[in-house]
């Protein structure tokens, strides 16, 4: 689609992480220029707060705070995703599109609802670009699922490299270049060739495969967990640290359950997951993650990972409900837990002393653990 004076429409969309890489191929896929708003920093959160109200979450105040900066860099229409259910996340798009007409700007506003699946989808692109091509629009989407589940991928293979590398920052630099080339890649089969060799390039890092690393499963509201600078880069910290992440919550598996026909499925999706694991503790979907949250920490037991850490906004709801299961969930499993609520005023350094300490009992644990099985092999000798 072409504004009056015959130039592509530029669309932007509010950062989380890396989505921002298979926005970008979608919109680009069917004629729209897709704008990259500044990746989030301390300058998007203050235009948030400021113009955001007192007690509103910090993903509203960052998607706040990104459209600001898309709309003052000239992007002619601001979108995000729109959700249904007990969520906040719901009135958002709305409540986002009030403020930036009392703010003065002119900027369109467009939601897109993924939880119509495919539908959704197509109507969302055929509308943003007045495309009607069923096979460019269907391609878009193909490129934008790959893009995503292929970014997915390289996190994990970070994630594992992180934990082991021998020079500090070597897996991460690897990823950075992995994921820009990935932008390049204008069809599926130039992704595919690019996601090989990222994860080849990442393989090639130094690392002590006999290192003894903890592994913990990071959970909590898909935003906090899949976005660096809410979480102020808890992976990476992590990571140094000897820590192996492994995100519960990943916007590929929410396309799994959003999106993704059943047929195209292999194995237990994240959702399904969470109804059958999370009954003992919580009986029905309460808002947000919740439910996905809870199922988390039984997956993480039955896989015998060292810890789990929940992050989540401070005031939302659900995740609030969700901490306060967790201490009969922590008695019955004996998995240690970490709860830890980020807003604006979250301090650099109390957050990574209560990651230090989390990490140092999790060692603790694992080392008596170990013993423990030691002394009990010792006896069984004995006795034979």
């Amino acid at each position: 689609m072409k504004n009056k004076e015959n130039k592509k429409l530029r669309v932007a969309f509010p950062h989380m992480g890396t989505i921002y890489v298979a926005w970008e191929k979608a919109l680009n896929a069917i004629g729209v220029e897709a704008y990259v708003p500044p990746y989030t920093s301390k300058k998007t959160l203050s235009l948030g707060t400021k113009n955001s109200p007192e007690a509103i979450c910090l993903p509203y105040k960052l998607i706040l705070g990104n459209f600001i900066e898309a709309i003052e860099g000239g992007a002619d229409y601001v979108s995000m995703i729109a959700s249904p259910g007990i969520c906040r996340l719901g009135e958002y798009g709305r409540n986002i599109a009030e403020v930036l007409v009392e703010m003065g700007y002119k900027t369109n506003y467009i939601e897109l609802n993924l939880y119509d699946g495919f539908k959704g989808m197509f109507d969302y692109l055929k509308r943003i670009s007045g495309c009607k091509n069923y096979f460019t629009i269907m391609n878009a989407i193909y490129l934008a699922v790959r893009t995503v589940f292929a970014i997915d991928e390289l996190q994990s293979f970070l994630s594992y490299h992180r934990a082991r590398e021998i020079h500090k920052g070597d897996s991460e630099k690897a990823f950075n270049k992995a994921l820009q080339n990935l932008r390049k890649a204008k069809n599926a089969k130039e992704l595919s060739k690019e996601l090989k060799k990222g994860l080849k390039e990442i393989s090639n890092v130094e690392i002590d495969k006999n290192k003894d690393v903890l592994y913990v499963d990071l959970t909590g509201e898909i935003y906090i967990v899949n976005d660096e600078f809410s979480n102020q880069n808890m992976e990476r910290e992590l990571g140094a640290m000897g820590v192996q992440v492994r995100r519960s919550l990943t916007v590929s598996s929410f396309l799994k359950d959003a999106i993704i026909p059943k047929i195209f499925k292999k194995g237990e999706t994240h959702l399904e997951r969470a109804y059958r694991l999370a009954k003992p503790y919580l009986m029905r979907d309460i808002g947000g993650d919740s439910l996905e949250c809870i199922s988390d920490v039984l997956y993480a037991k039955e896989r015998n990972i060292d810890g789990l850490i929940h992050v989540s906004p401070f005031t939302c709801m659900p995740e609030i409900m969700t901490q306060n299961i967790f201490p009969k969930m922590r008695e019955d499993t004996n998995l240690p837990i970490l709860t830890l609520i980020m807003d604006e005023q979250t301090g650099r350094a109390g957050y990574i002393t209560r990651l230090e300490a989390f990490v140092d009992l999790m060692r603790r644990k694992k080392m008596k653990t170990k013993i423990s099985k030691t002394k009990e092999q010792e006896k069984s000798l004995q006795k034979v």
